[in-house]
This record gives C-alpha cells, sequence and structure tokens, in this order.
C-alpha cells in the first residue's frame, strides 16, 4: 500500500468529491460543497472514521477547479509521503471519439470543450479541475472516465435520429449518461441478482438526474438519455423528454433566445418547475402540497412508461434495478414505480421494501427487482489503475 495509490476526483457545478483508493480498498472519502457560496469540506476514512477537514475559510474557493487546488497541501499531507499513480476524473460527456477511458492530454481537453453545451451542468466543471491539477503537476497522469462509453455497445439502429444521414456522420446521435453508475450494477449483478444477470434488465439510476438504462447480459442495449443529459426522464431541474417543436415555439412565438431557452430546460424545469416547491425528491416527498405530489405522479409515470418502452427494445424483461440517491432510498417511489410495472410481471413485497432490503419483489414474481447501490468512484479507479498500469 506503499505505492500505487489512485485518486479519484468527481466535480459538480458547485461540489467536489475525492476518494483515495488502493485496489478496490478506498482509504478516504471526502467532499467540498458549497463552491462559490459557502464552501466547506468533509472527509472520512474508508471505514467510515470521521477526519479533520481542511480549512477553506482564510481563501474560499469559488469554482471546483479552486477547490481541488486548495485541498492539495492537505491531501499531501494526509498521504504521509505515499505516492499517487494517478488520478481518475469524471467526465460526463466524452463525444464520439471515445469508447474507453483515456490518458488526458490538453488536446483531448480542448476536443471536450466542444461538448460542454451539451451537458452544460457537468461538461464545464468536470474539465476544470483537470486542467488545475495538470497545470500543479504535470507528470501526474490524468484519466478521464467518460459517462458515454459505457453506452457504445447500443446497435445503431438505436443510436440515430431520423435525421439526414450525414448529421449522424457529424456525431448528431444519441450518446446516453450515467454510464459509470450502469458499468458498475453490470460489474456486480452476477454477485448481486445472479438470476438476472445475464438476461434483460433495466437498470434505474434514479436522483437529481435521472436515466434508465437496458441491459442484456450486462452490456447496454438502450437508454432514456440521448444527444444530451437533457432527454429522458424529469429530473431535478432538467425537462426531460420533450417535443423539439416546443423550443421552436419558444424561440419564434415567445421571443427567448437560446440562453435562455437553455436556462429554462436545464435549469428551472423537472421536479422544480412542475412542483414549484423544491428540485430535491425528499422535499417533494414530505410536502403536502398538491404540486408536489402531482411532480412525483409524474416522475413515477415517466419512469415506468420507459421501462416498459426499453423491455420493448429487449423483447421482454426479466430483472429492475433501482440505484442512486432516489432509487437506493426513496421506498415510496419505488413502490409506485412496481405498482405501475406491475403488468409486465412485477410482484413487490412491500415488507421488504419497506425494510429496504437488497430483493424487493415476491418470490413468485416474474421480474426480480433488486435494489444495489452505485459506485462511480470505484469505476473510476479500476479504470484509471487498468490505464496507467
Amino acid at each position: 500500500m506503499t505505492d500505487g495509490l489512485i485518486g479519484v476526483v468527481n466535480a459538480g457545478s458547485s461540489s467536489l468529491k475525492f476518494s483515495i483508493y488502493a485496489g478496490d480498498d478506498c482509504l478516504l472519502n471526502g467532499q467540498v460543497d458549497g463552491i462559490g457560496v459557502r464552501p466547506a469540506a468533509k472527509a472520512r476514512t474508508g471505514a467510515g472514521e470521521a477526519l479533520p477537514p481542511p480549512d477553506l475559510s482564510a481563501a474560499p474557493p469559488a469554482t471546483p477547479a479552486d477547490a481541488l487546488v486548495a485541498l492539495m497541501p492537505w491531501l499531501q499531507e494526509w498521504l504521509a509521503g505515499r505516492r499517487l499513480s494517478a488520478i481518475g476524473h469524471r467526465v460526463v460527456h466524452g463525444g464520439p471519439n471515445h469508447a474507453a477511458p483515456a490518458r488526458v492530454t490538453p488536446a483531448m481537453l480542448d476536443e471536450l470543450e466542444a461538448f460542454v453545451p451539451l451537458a452544460p451542468l457537468h461538461q464545464p466543471h468536470n474539465l476544470a479541475p483537470i486542467r488545475a491539477a495538470l497545470a500543479r503537476n504535470p507528470g501526474l497522469p490524468q484519466v478521464a472516465c467518460f459517462d458515454t462509453a459505457f453506452h457504445r455497445t447500443i446497435p445503431e439502429v438505436a443510436q440515430v435520429f431520423a435525421l439526414p444521414w450525414e448529421m449522424a456522420e457529424r456525431g448528431i446521435r444519441r450518446y446516453g449518461f450515467h454510464g459509470l453508475s450502469y458499468e458498475y450494477i453490470a460489474s456486480v449483478l452476477p454477485r448481486a441478482a445472479p438470476e438476472i444477470a445475464a438476461g434483460r434488465v433495466v437498470v434505474a439510476h434514479l436522483g437529481n438526474g435521472a436515466s434508465l438504462c437496458a441491459m442484456r447480459a450486462g452490456r447496454s442495449m438502450a437508454t432514456t438519455m440521448g444527444f444530451s443529459a437533457l432527454d429522458g426522464l424529469p429530473m431535478g431541474t432538467r425537462c426531460g423528454q420533450l417535443d423539439p417543436a416546443v423550443v421552436l415555439h419558444l424561440m419564434t412565438t415567445e421571443g427567448m433566445d437560446a440562453e435562455a431557452v437553455e436556462a429554462l430546460l436545464y435549469r428551472k424545469s423537472g421536479m422544480l418547475g412542475l412542483s414549484g416547491v423544491s428540485s430535491d425528491f425528499r422535499d417533494l416527498l414530505a410536502s403536502e402540497k398538491p404540486r408536489a405530489r402531482f411532480a412525483i405522479e409524474v416522475f413515477v409515470h415517466q419512469v415506468a412508461r420507459n421501462v416498459a418502452s426499453l423491455a420493448g427494445a429487449m423483447g421482454g424483461l426479466d430483472g429492475l434495478v433501482f440505484t442512486a440517491g432516489v432509487g437506493e432510498n426513496a421506498v415510496a417511489i419505488r413502490e409506485a414505480v412496481c405498482r405501475a410495472c406491475g403488468w409486465m410481471g412485477v410482484e413487490l413485497d412491500e415488507a421488504a421494501n419497506a425494510a429496504r432490503g437488497k430483493r424487493i419483489s415476491t418470490p413468485g414474481s416474474r421480474v426480480g427487482v433488486h435494489v444495489i447501490p452505485t459506485d462511480e468512484n470505484l469505476m473510476i479507479a479500476r479504470h484509471t489503475r487498468a490505464l496507467v498500469r
């Protein structure tokens, strides 16, 4: 454990999560929240023991890249002479040229900047810390792990839009996202749910960002997100699937420009827009306001409808897996989705669901339903280690 440690960085718009791994063992977990407003750090050992976090009050970081730089001295002290072999980073959009994790170069970063408009809530915040780490320690390998890569196995018939073919050749097609989460679930299914691992499974990554993935024998066959991370299910602040004519109407009839439309669709819609209460599912589930309840009903309807669509793409359904923040913790949402999918052979075990069991379908259910926590950071560590080895 003296050498070969892998750092993992997962940056968001106002947060930065970091981990240190030795093999598959997590030695350190931490995050900085409230970046740009009131940043505060917390850290724990891999065993869950709280550590004194770095003090960021003297020079509060304004961006995730600033936060990574501010963490460096604290991390070096914690490492106590041990060295990192590399740092792996989550990058939401890899575009058409990246079907696997890759060693970062300045040219690659310039290439990936082109996809900022397709993931404006993520891509710029993914890339800035990589640039900061490269500038601070150019000799330390940086590895980009792409959320789009897992979905490159999707058949071409499910990737293309019905647009002129030359547009598909220019990269205008469905990419899919949350791939690191889905890849982790695929890796643990043979152990966690062996009876469905080789079959037709829909994985529901439900959180503030939400999508579904159809897997056959652990390979992505279809997914709800498409060209951008805006498509598919309604999310915390993102609208999800939308008739493109709505965008034309907003621009031609209501006079909105591209910037205003982007702000509406990415930041003001979804659960926040429907409910007028919050983008946080915990707030909505606790609220008595009719619009909050309605927003949840819309979400459940869209999840169930899209589970059926993905089952159709695979020719049937053997398993359903819930993961991510809402999928792992929201008992009521899991129950409502399972009820709506009853016609496909889903039989919910209410007691197991309420007790937060790992399998929440009845023994006689034709479709096995499981709850499996995801671990994107472990996938990033594994990919990074394999690449630099």
